[in-house]
């Protein structure tokens, strides 16, 4: 067994490391909002590091957020019959982050990600995940992805 397979393995006994990418029907966004400003990115690959080391895949731009400070699965559980994303805080060696990763306001150290779940890796540094289903047409598909990224909340100082 690979250390990567061990990994999964430990997350949760039951699923094993995924073999098949998730359904081409979905398309899974996650925007990032941090110091750099608000950026889509669009989710296909089984792991993402999430961090400040610029070696990440999704680097965060935040002096709150650590080296490596969660870590994204891809995965299919059991009966379903489309993927999903669990995200977990800190590395696959099981090494967690400083400040921890708080999902709808609650801290974790394991989330299975849902549609509009709102993830804070630190101050003024968040992501929202966006399971799009492929059952929308394209016009709409495209217009939610215009509110995401150009709706942005206003933010008092403080």
């Amino acid at each position: 067994m690979s250390q990567r397979q061990g990994a999964f393995q430990e997350m949760d006994p039951r699923i094993k490391e995924p073999n098949v990418p998730l359904h081409l029907s979905d398309r899974h966004l996650f925007i990032i909002e941090d110091s750099l400003g608000r950026r889509k990115i669009e989710l296909d690959k089984f792991v993402y590091a999430i961090g400040r080391d610029p070696k990440c895949d999704i680097c965060l731009w935040s002096e709150f957020a650590s080296r490596h400070h969660a870590t994204l699965v891809q995965l299919s559980g059991v009966g379903l019959d489309e993927g999903y994303y669990r995200i977990v805080d800190g590395d696959l060696n099981k090494k967690p982050s400083t400040n921890g990763i708080f999902v709808n306001g609650r801290r974790v150290k394991a989330h299975d990600l849902k549609n509009e779940d709102q993830i804070i890796f630190g101050f003024q540094t968040r992501a929202i995940y966006y399971h799009l289903k492929q059952e929308r047409d394209a016009d709409s598909v495209d217009a939610l992805e215009q509110t995401i990224i150009s709706k942005r909340p206003e933010i008092e100082p403080e």
